[in-house]
């Protein structure tokens, strides 16, 4: 909880506090006026500890990636069927709008 709750904070500091500081500090309306934005950069890349708690989880428990790529190898199917309902919705629009038209 404790680590889940420092990726939150850090993200709200990521999304609205360094956004402030960058428009404050900033006079031309850009980050062109920040002068050296190491800072901001170590900042960023601190998102990369939720990527590290991630490879964690899947070390951890192996059945987790078995769902996983489980998941990678149904998405083909399911955006074929995506595919085909979108055409087949777009095949009956036009013949809808045929047969309301007033000519």
């Amino acid at each position: 909880f404790l680590f889940d709750s420092m990726l939150v904070s850090f993200m709200i500091a990521e999304t609205w506090i360094m956004s402030a500081v960058v428009l404050i500090t900033s006079k031309g309306g850009g980050a062109a006026g920040l002068g050296n934005a190491s800072v901001l950069r170590i900042a960023r890349l601190l998102r990369l500890t939720r990527m590290a708690r991630m490879a964690r989880l899947l070390r951890t428990m192996p059945e987790l990636m078995i769902l996983v790529k489980g998941m990678t190898a149904s998405t083909r199917s399911v955006v074929y069927t995506l595919f085909l309902l979108l055409g087949v919705i777009y095949v009956f629009a036009i013949g809808f709008t045929q047969l309301c038209s007033d000519e």
